[in-house]
């Protein structure tokens, strides 16, 4: 009996992503004496904002993130010379406002803004290369966002630690330590840091300083800046240098005029809250992140905030041009099981249908997608993605137009192959074999069992045809969609319908360390007149 490939509804929670506000970085130690200093701002830090304006959807949360982060979505950004930067004054304005008449609380920004410094540092730094963090935070609402940013990284799947030397009594603060105490987060103190952190630690995170700070720092932080400055004079021999990333504001940094003595902290990613700081022109590390995502319209009218949109439902854009990256030196270590021949199914079906519900469990995006190659009479391949429909011992089936490139092609040259490859569980499954179609009943049944949109879309589509512009698809598609409106069968075109491969070849690739990949192929072999499997190794 044909297996129905069937789409499954999967809530991915590692995270919230929501169009809220997000924290600004403040410190508790304060300049009362100017003019725009109000006490709301002792509770405060500057960080949130913007409206969502791109319907794109990336979903971050689908994969455990150990699997994609890093390379795995390229987050929106926009030129950095035409994004607002804030002066101190105005995000001091903005975030009186915020906690004023718009009703947030710190708590809630608080939060957000920690998710945001998360998920860029996640964007960028792969746990499976930088898996220890330590967070250095300081008294104020900068640290605060660096113990959320803490939890967050704990479940994204890093291995934080904390070194908090001058912790703040209120309960906002308590809390957040109990959170990480509760997890098994180590805190270590200043005494007990070791004397050369890269040592020990792949992630840096500076989560001292806020905007609002003033003045020289004063010990301990004086000297967890110098320890956090001397890793840039780091011997050139070691293979990597701890990450540093700093929230909203390198600590040393003036809020303005930037590193000012040239000794502050010179970090390579900066995470923005709210909008950029003026200070953050003279950054010239290679990655720089906006996050929070909430600006109401009179406070973007009122400061003329020009700010990029956050991408689908993230929490954080990236800011400017992403660095260089030499192609050739992009490569993946994988870490899977290992793939052993006495441990598969005799028949490769069985062995694909195991896959294959495996990586449905894994709430990969669309498992059922499919390389489907062809070639024509003139020997020129071509490939594109469709998606699996069934599959069962006579065959794999995909539904299309039969008039389209590959349709004219199959029917030249009725072999193909098809590919799926799982990212998430580090596996392909490799088919070749003969391509017929599928039965008329069987394509008509498909057909009314889609969607109605989908139905009258495969009658406007001439595949593969060229059209004068996509205003020409809607025209046809709305004349249609009237024509149909009452409910009365859509009838199926006479050139739409199914193929079905029969595979004569199958090879299951398990990627593994030092590219010694586990390859298993199956292909047909006749004793004493009946057909069996042979499975073999291929080397990597």
């Amino acid at each position: 009996m044909l297996r129905l490939v069937r789409k499954r509804t999967t809530m991915t929670c590692l995270f919230f992503k929501q169009s809220l506000p997000l924290i600004f970085n403040f410190s508790l130690n304060i300049n009362t004496s100017h003019s725009f200093y109000n006490p709301l701002l002792s509770r405060l830090s500057s960080s949130f904002l913007y409206p969502i304006q791109s319907p794109a959807v990336l979903s971050f949360c689908s994969k455990p993130p150990g699997s994609e982060v890093g390379v795995r979505s390229v987050r929106s950004m926009q030129n950095s010379e035409s994004i607002s930067y804030l002066s101190q004054r105005e995000a001091a304005e903005i975030d009186e406002t915020l906690m004023g008449p718009l009703g947030f609380s710190v708590d809630q920004l608080m939060e957000l803004a920690g998710l945001s410094v998360a998920t860029s540092i996640a964007e960028v730094y792969k746990p499976s290369e930088y898996k220890r963090v330590l967070a250095v935070c300081g008294p104020g609402n900068n640290g605060g966002d660096g113990l959320v940013a803490a939890r967050h990284l704990h479940h994204f799947g890093y291995k934080p630690f904390v070194c908090y030397p001058k912790r703040t009594p209120k309960p906002l603060y308590s809390g957040l330590v109990t959170q990480l105490e509760s997890l098994s987060v180590p805190f270590i103190s200043v005494e007990d840091l070791p004397l050369d952190l890269s040592e020990e630690f792949d992630i840096l995170l500076d989560a001292m300083f806020g905007f609002s700070y003033h003045g020289v720092p004063r010990p301990p932080f004086d000297g967890l800046i110098q320890m956090l400055v001397s890793l840039r004079n780091y011997d050139q021999t070691r293979q990597k240098s701890p990450a540093i990333v700093s929230v909203d504001i390198p600590s040393g940094w003036h809020v303005e005029e930037g590193d000012i003595g040239g000794a502050g902290i010179k970090p390579d990613m900066l995470v923005s809250l709210t909008a950029p700081k003026l200070c953050a022109k003279k950054f010239c590390g290679p990655h720089h992140f906006l996050g929070g995502r909430f600006v109401p319209p009179s406070i973007a009218d009122k400061y003329k905030l020009n700010l990029p949109s956050y991408p689908g439902t993230s929490m954080c854009v990236r800011i400017g041009k992403p660095p260089q990256i030499d192609i050739s030196a992009l490569r993946e270590n994988y870490i899977s099981p290992e793939f052993l021949e006495e441990q598969v199914e005799a028949d490769p079906v069985d062995q694909f249908h195991k896959w294959f519900e495996e990586a449905l469990a894994a709430g990969l995006k669309e498992p059922n997608a499919m390389a489907l190659s062809t070639a024509g009479r003139n020997g020129k391949p071509s490939s594109r993605i469709v998606l699996l429909k069934g599959f069962d011992k006579n065959g794999f089936v995909w539904f299309t137009n039969y008039e389209s490139q590959k349709g004219h092609q199959l029917s030249e040259n009725p072999h193909a192959s098809l590919l799926f490859y799982w990212d998430g569980l580090n596996r392909q499954v490799r088919l070749e074999g003969s391509v017929q179609k599928v039965s008329e009943e069987e394509s008509e049944q498909y057909f009314h069992s889609r969607p109605r949109g989908s139905q009258i879309g495969a009658i406007v589509s001439k595949q593969s045809a060229v059209i004068p512009g996509r205003n020409v698809l809607y025209e046809q598609y709305k004349e249609l969609e009237e024509k149909f409106s009452d409910g009365s069968l859509i009838p199926k075109p006479k050139q739409w319908g199914g193929y079905r491969l029969k595979p004569e070849l199958f090879e299951f690739w398990q990627g593994q360390k030092s590219r010694l990949h586990d390859r298993l192929r199956y292909s047909p072999e006749d004793i004493n007149g009946q057909q069996v499997w042979k499975i073999e190794r291929l080397a990597p």
